[in-house]
């Protein structure tokens, strides 16, 4: 069976056959992650966009790995220029690696990478359909609440989705169960809350709303793992 676990904020492991991966991987900094850099165990880094939140540790876990990052074009690149390996795609677009499908979808947010000389932008945010043993994950990275999430729904069989419910920087509580009534997962696993104060919600008021509208809901603590 492919599993998920989830190490905080919005970074996920997630393994299956052909598959060592991980998603945003903000583990250094992280005042939720059970795990350290040298923990981590990948082939491939999907990163979602350049906020150090969320490209977090990536150079530095494909760096020690030898691991592949997927990401959006410019951000792609610009981990490339760290002296790492990467694969850049961009929004609407797909890729069969050797474990999977892997295609991005769009994510209403910035990403950007501040530096002490100024921000360096990064290209289109991103979400992720990520195809293992079969099965979708749908990772959508920090967004807002849009239509097409209507359309991905109706046109992809997403077994797992993970939806931030943090507010203030993404869709907050309410903005995120409408959007898992338009996904229709066969799972919704809430994420990016409680890492700092502004993003402080109640996932078990997400979980509430979202069984009363007939779909299964899992709160997954930090080091906790789901199995699909």
């Amino acid at each position: 069976m492919a599993k998920l676990t989830y190490l905080g904020h919005a970074a996920f492991l997630i393994e299956g056959e052909g598959l060592r991966g991980i998603v945003d991987p903000f583990i250094t900094g992280n005042p939720m992650c059970p795990v350290g850099v040298a923990d981590i165990e990948v082939d491939y880094v999907f990163v979602t966009h350049g906020h150090s939140d969320h490209l977090g540790d990536a150079v530095e876990i494909a760096r020690r790995n030898e691991a592949v990052i997927v990401a959006p074009y410019e951000l792609a690149v610009y981990c490339q220029g760290k002296g790492v390996r990467a694969y850049p795609m961009h929004i609407g677009g797909a890729h069969r690696f050797p474990f999977g499908r892997v295609k991005l979808t769009p994510a209403l947010h910035g990403s950007a990478v501040v530096t002490e000389e100024g921000i360096v932008y990064t290209g289109q945010p991103c979400g992720f359909l990520i195809d293992v043993e079969g099965k979708t994950v749908y990772h959508a990275g920090d967004t807002g609440l849009f239509s097409e999430l209507e359309m991905l729904g109706e046109r992809e069989n997403i077994e797992v989705a993970l939806l931030p419910i943090g507010d203030n920087f993404t869709m907050g509580v309410m903005d995120a169960v409408y959007a898992a009534s338009l996904l229709r997962p066969r799972m919704v696993i809430p994420m990016h809350y409680g890492t700092f104060s502004e993003i402080e919600q109640d996932p078990a008021e997400f979980k509430e709303h979202v069984e009363r509208l007939g779909m299964r809901c899992t709160i997954l603590g930090p080091g906790e793992s789901y199995q699909f």
